[in-house]
């Protein structure tokens, strides 16, 4: 399996005032292996500290934070002989022993010559209350499911993901229909690791599923397992509104889908929760496409997504006929499946941070709006071949934007006023437009 984020990785590791890096992600999409991957090629050793149901770390580091002393202690944990230049240092599940997360400050301050890596779950690595926090003294790297070009590599169609680094849509799509039956295939799998891994293993859509249903209940054990118990049912009853909430016309989240009567101060917590977890992602709604757009937010109005395709299609209980069978997947529940699959490759590229925009008194509305450079770029999102983009033209004749883009099921093409990407060149949007 090939991960994206091995580059940023890379990046990080011959960086100029390298500090200790934590890499951020829910539950299960893969930290733990990136690490030991990132150890294992581009390192000498890897010393690899696993502080879940760790007494033994638990205990150093309740004490004395001299990096010398921990050093030590972790040569002898690990049993590996950790030199600063060759050795990557790895915390994982730092979460569980939260003076480890602090003693990153004093690696920066005291010993930057040592590469170190840590990540934690849920609960997230700061929402420790009375832990000091290393503020300034860590870099950050998110990771997410992985993207549908990640998909193409780990199936074994990395010739197909490469066309789209080359940009050579004339090929692009002579295999059409390849990257058709490919992501529908990745509608119902995602980008969960283990889900993908269960896929190339047995080609198994149930089997698949049955992961699937699986990393779900562990989400909600989760929910008993770590967040206040006064917050749990609200954060049960707000994350399976999820689906519900996508498969109206207007996807603006309503809390009175969750329950009759509910209002946004009784679920504020519970959203927080599940975004600090990084199991859904909020899409805020902005007034006007000025930079920068964050200003132009309008905290009142949202869409919140799960944190993947595969996940929400089985929290959907879609079969895989009605997935698989003719090109219906795209239109599945008013399209819900294809903005979420949108999202989720937007989100995968580091520079965008997506919004999205709707008029004051009228009905139109841009499914996405991320800033680029300089510019403001609308993206309209059509489940199928249907071409009308009455709300992008509208959107483009209003503000006349350098760049805009129609995600469906056509061909690529540039016209005068916009240009279309097939849904399955999506991901790499940043090396399509200039």
């Amino acid at each position: 399996m090939i991960r994206e984020a091995i580059k940023d990785l890379i990046i990080w590791k011959n960086g100029v005032g390298r500090k200790p890096l934590i890499i951020r992600g829910a539950r299960q999409v893969g930290k733990t292996w990136i690490m030991r991957e990132f150890g294992r090629k581009h390192y000498k050793r890897l010393a690899y500290i696993n502080f879940e149901n760790n007494e033994r770390m638990e205990s150093l580091f309740s004490g004395d934070l001299d990096i010398s002393r921990i050093i030590t202690a972790l040569q002898i944990e690990s049993g590996v002989t950790i030199e600063a230049d060759n050795t990557l240092i790895v915390f994982d599940e730092v979460a569980e022993v939260p003076r480890a997360l602090t003693s990153l400050k004093y690696f920066c301050e005291n010993a930057p010559q040592y590469h170190i890596i840590a990540a934690g779950s849920l609960p997230g690595v700061a929402l420790h209350p009375g832990t000091s926090f290393p503020v300034g003294k860590v870099e950050f790297l998110d990771l997410y499911p992985l993207s549908f070009n990640e998909f193409l590599n780990a199936t074994g169609n990395e010739n197909l993901g490469s066309l789209f680094e080359a940009k050579d849509f004339k090929l692009i799509t002579s295999f059409k229909g390849r990257y058709i039956d490919l992501l529908k295939q990745y509608y119902f799998i995602g980008g969960m690791p283990e889900a993908v891994k269960t896929f190339v293993e047995t080609h198994d859509f149930n089997i698949v599923r049955e992961v699937q249903k699986n990393l779900l209940a562990a989400y909600e054990q989760d929910f008993s397992k770590h967040a206040p118990n006064e917050a749990v049912p609200r954060i049960r009853m707000l994350w399976t509104s999820i689906p519900t909430q996508l498969a109206k016309e207007n996807r603006k989240f309503v809390f009175g889908l969750i329950r009759h009567g509910a209002r946004a101060r009784e679920y504020e917590l519970a959203m927080q929760w599940l975004l600090d977890c990084g199991l859904i992602y909020k899409v805020g709604r902005v007034t006007k496409p000025d930079m920068p757009l964050m200003a132009c937010q309008d905290s009142s109005s949202f869409k919140l997504f799960v944190l993947d395709v595969g996940l929400l299609s089985a929290m959907s209980d879609l079969d895989a006929k009605s997935l698989l069978k003719g090109n219906a997947v795209f239109e599945e529940f008013k399209g819900a499946l294809t903005e979420q699959y949108v999202l989720q490759q937007l989100i995968t590229n580091k520079d965008i941070k997506p919004f999205y925009w709707t008029a004051e008194r009228s009905n139109g509305e841009i499914d996405f709006i991320f800033q680029h450079g300089m510019d403001i770029v609308p993206i309209e999102v059509k489940a199928s071949e249907n071409l009308q983009a009455k709300s992008l033209k509208s959107y483009c004749s209003r503000y006349n934007p350098k760049h805009a883009i129609r995600a469906s099921m056509s061909d690529y093409r540039k016209e005068e006023w916009l240009t279309n990407i097939p849904l399955y060149a999506i991901d790499g949007i940043l090396n399509i437009i200039p």
